[in-house]
């Protein structure tokens, strides 16, 4: 299979096999007008299987996102052709608006306009509670 190199743009590397396809959506990548290659199941010398995505676009990213969904991820930027910039993403200390509380009683359920707010509590088990009511994510 071929997937042509990008000229300028921006590479997710390394994603867990199987979590691209949550990040595509968590992004908001469906949205864009450019082209986006989503690579499953690719195969890695390290990890086995792994996920990659390809924009072909030079857009801003959420790395808190990807930090969440999926920490040790790389990102590299493209331009000319020519990596410029890898970055290894690790977990967020605090999501906004990434999660949303399940609790019905929580404040940020009522009150529209409340940012939803997750702390990370436990970094080894991936752990996140709602700032306002301690609800784990």
């Amino acid at each position: 299979m071929n997937i042509d190199a990008i000229a300028n743009g921006i590479v997710i590397d390394h994603i867990t096999a199987g979590q691209g396809m949550r990040l595509y959506e968590l992004l908001g990548l469906e949205k864009l007008d450019c082209s986006v290659a989503i690579i499953k199941n690719a195969y890695s010398a390290k990890m086995g299987k792994k996920d990659i995505i390809k924009i072909d676009a030079d857009i801003p990213l959420d790395f808190d996102v990807i930090g969440y969904v999926d920490p040790g991820v790389s990102v590299n930027l493209i331009r000319g052709g020519e990596l410029v910039e890898k970055r290894s993403i690790e977990m967020p200390l605090e999501l906004r608006n990434v999660i949303f509380c399940r609790n019905p009683r929580c404040i940020s359920s009522v009150e529209q306009e409340l940012p939803h707010i997750f702390k990370l509590a436990d970094r080894k088990n991936k752990v996140y509670r709602c700032l306002y009511c301690e609800t784990k994510a």
